[in-house]
């Protein structure tokens, strides 16, 4: 069996992999321990993020004529794929963070959402919360107007010596 043959289904899987992705990061992960490997690869995998390393030569052929060609200058030397399908800002956001406690990790580059961003871009990407937090604070900021309003409500008709008539509004009148 040839060597190309023995390879396609490594540049498939690459490939599925990063069909339908948000966003695709190139690591550089040589130096670091198992520990901090495994503690990486866990946190990633908890928020639906694939990662694995591939050689650069696969990469390279499974991204050709792909929104994610882009990436083809950051891969030299060890090189791992971080891939969210559904988080766009996961990938960078967690491996940013490990970067900070782990020196020999670094972030090489990488595609956001169709868009190429150098090793320093993608710290502004990383600093984006994630969008179930995102959600959470608009949710709040919606809530809050609401929440103040029926507290005044309630204020006024307690200074007015009146209880909330919910129970009375419940029942229809008897005819």
């Amino acid at each position: 069996m040839a060597k190309v043959e023995l390879k396609q289904p490594i540049v498939d899987e690459i490939k599925s992999s990063i069909e339908g992705a948000q966003s695709v990061v190139a690591v550089k992960y040589l130096g670091i321990n198992v520990d901090q490997d495994t503690k990486l690869r866990k946190e990633l995998r908890e928020n639906g993020v694939t990662y694995k390393v591939f050689k650069n030569t696969l990469i390279k052929r499974a991204i050709a004529g792909t929104e994610f060609a882009g990436l083809e200058p950051d891969l030299e030397g060890p090189t791992a794929l971080a891939i969210s399908k559904t988080d766009a800002t996961a990938p960078a956001r967690i491996v940013a963070k490990y970067v900070k406690t782990v020196k020999p990790l670094e972030l090489k580059g990488g595609i956001v959402e169709g868009a190429y961003y150098s090793a320093q871009e993608m710290d502004a990407i990383a600093a984006i919360p994630s969008r179930d937090e995102l959600l959470s604070r608009l949710l709040g900021s919606l809530q809050s107007p609401i929440a103040n309003f029926a507290r005044v409500i309630n204020q006024i008709a307690e200074k007015n010596g009146e209880s909330a008539p919910a129970a009375e509004a419940e029942a229809p009148a008897a005819e």
